[in-house]
């Protein structure tokens, strides 16, 4: 499977957006491969942040102006969220760029975790409350892809999203995992 993944995204040519006065971001989709199992890694970002509380995303944030570019920006994200370093990730590819609610250009890349299981993440306390290691057989498979408004606290939310025990992954984060996942099923 990871051949596939690699291979799906060396030949895709991304979507890139554009817009002057929207700041930057860059986030990883960590691949990590657990008991044989790849599974994607999630963070379930604290109450203490300032935007997306409680909400499921995964490493990842604005552009600093000493990034060289935004992958490093998703690298450097990802070591100091959840202590993934920049040399244990071998990058496939990006997805498309997309808009965000809090007015973000968000650049998603895919990378895969080098370092054998279990890797030593370390997540920051301010940020991160939980690390979820989502098995990609559960995202793939039935249910799979939530079509219709899920329940998230005390509302309901739009699609896409998935359901991994009682997480909802929604929003930004289940279009980007919507985009990833649709990219690598195709044989």
């Amino acid at each position: 499977m990871l051949d596939r993944i690699r291979d799906a995204l060396a030949s895709y040519r991304p979507r890139r957006i554009e817009r002057d006065g929207l700041p930057r971001a860059g986030v990883l989709i960590p691949i990590y491969e657990k008991e044989g199992v790849l599974h994607i890694l999630l963070q379930v970002r604290t109450e203490l942040v300032e935007h997306h509380k409680g909400e499921i995303s995964f490493p990842g944030g604005a552009q600093d102006a000493a990034d060289p570019d935004v992958e490093a920006t998703a690298l450097r994200e990802s070591e100091e969220e959840i202590g993934l370093k920049r040399e244990d990730v071998e990058i496939f590819g990006q997805l498309d760029d997309i808009v965000t609610i809090s007015n973000f250009i968000v650049s998603p890349y895919v990378g895969r975790v080098t370092a054998p299981a279990p890797y030593p993440f370390a997540t920051s306390e301010i940020e991160v409350a939980e690390l979820l290691a989502v098995p990609m057989p559960h995202l793939l498979g039935s249910p799979g892809l939530n079509t219709e408004p899920a329940p998230w606290r005390d509302r309901m939310v739009p699609p896409p999203s998935y359901t991994f025990g009682e997480h909802v992954i929604w929003g930004a984060t289940g279009r980007i995992l919507q985009q990833f996942l649709e990219l690598t099923r195709t044989p």
